[in-house]
């Protein structure tokens, strides 16, 4: 039996990733830092929080790494953990910079030393890209990240290029746009706003969705979707790097009212730029409004991927459209919400 080892497992897509492993028969092990008590939520809500073998394991300490790759050599490493928040980045750059760069070089340098044959995977992101004036954006598109985020993403996405050109390791990059699902966390937007109107539309005491730059757009897909792409990098007689991306582009605005439309709201847009609101036409509640405060210091306008290299090398292509996705999202949410 094959043995993966993610890194970031109880994650959204280390928990999407590590049942795709286990229905292919994989032995799947798992690294989450110590902390009092254990965030297994995720784990638990795909039923296979019994079925993955957890290890103490943290970033920011060496010897984690160290032991966890000798002890360990699996067939297959899944590097997902990260500070994954941009807008936290700028506030936590350092602490950015160790969890999402740094680390990864220890990581290939101690899978260079203990284990070799070991498949790497590292979770790239299409922050990296930045403001590029060309879309959609491929595998060939120049980075130019606009956060400490994307700028240590892109130290570590060069540091798997070069583990592989320089050391021979079967290394890959997964440049993955942005992947959404029910078990996102409540933080990213995509989330805060199905979450915020789940409640409203239960009629709890809760007031409107508060958020930023509504004019950003996304390209947006299922992170069950994505994952499978994830593995079949690892399953490539070389290692390479991919985009993975549903090609299409929605906003922030856009996905808001896709998100209430299947809440039975109808949302009314009034207001423009900072003063941006939006209220249900039924009854006038105030379903969302603009706060400058959580504009981000470096914006990037539009990201949009071209997955046409892993479509045709991998025989990837996504599932669930950004109106399913808003469908399903907010509907968890609004059975939470009971």
């Amino acid at each position: 039996m094959p043995t993966a080892f993610i890194t970031g497992i109880t994650g959204q897509d280390g928990a999407y990733l590590a049942r795709f492993l286990l229905q292919k028969g994989y032995v799947v092990h798992g690294g989450m830092r110590r902390i009092s008590q254990p965030r297994l939520a995720r784990l638990e809500s795909l039923g296979i929080a019994r079925h993955v073998q957890l290890h103490e394991f943290d970033l920011l300490e060496s010897g984690s790494i160290l032991r966890a790759i000798r002890m360990l050599q699996p067939d297959e490493l899944y590097n997902l953990a990260a500070q994954s928040h941009v807008a936290t980045s700028w506030e936590l750059p350092v602490l950015t910079a160790h969890t999402n760069a740094l680390a990864v070089v220890e990581i290939l340098d101690a899978l260079r030393l203990f284990s070799p044959g070991t498949r790497f995977y590292q979770a790239s992101t299409s922050e990296m890209f930045g403001q590029d004036t060309t879309a959609p954006q491929s595998e060939a598109t120049p980075l130019r990240p606009r956060s400490p985020y994307g700028a240590a993403k892109v130290h570590a996405h060069h540091a798997t290029v070069n583990a592989r050109e320089s050391h021979g390791l079967h290394a890959s990059s997964g440049i993955l746009f942005n992947h959404e699902s029910p078990l996102r966390g409540a933080e990213f937007v995509t989330r805060k706003i199905t979450r915020g109107l789940a409640r409203l539309a239960r009629g709890q005491d809760a007031g409107p969705v508060v958020l930023g730059n509504l004019d950003a757009r996304r390209d947006w897909g299922f992170a069950g979707d994505y994952v499978p792409a994830m593995w079949r990098m690892l399953q490539e007689d070389a290692g390479g790097d991919y985009v993975i991306a549903t090609g299409r582009t929605t906003s922030v605005r856009e996905f808001a009212c896709l998100a209430a439309d299947a809440l039975g709201f109808e949302p009314e847009i009034i207001g423009d730029g900072p003063g941006e609101a939006a209220v249900d036409r039924a009854d006038g509640r105030c379903l969302w409004r603009v706060s400058p405060a959580l504009c981000r210091p470096g914006e990037i306008d539009m990201l949009q991927g071209d997955a046409s290299r892993a479509r045709e090398a991998l025989g990837w292509a996504p599932v669930l459209q950004v109106e399913d996705l808003a469908l399903a999202m907010v509907r968890a949410d609004y059975d939470d919400a009971a």
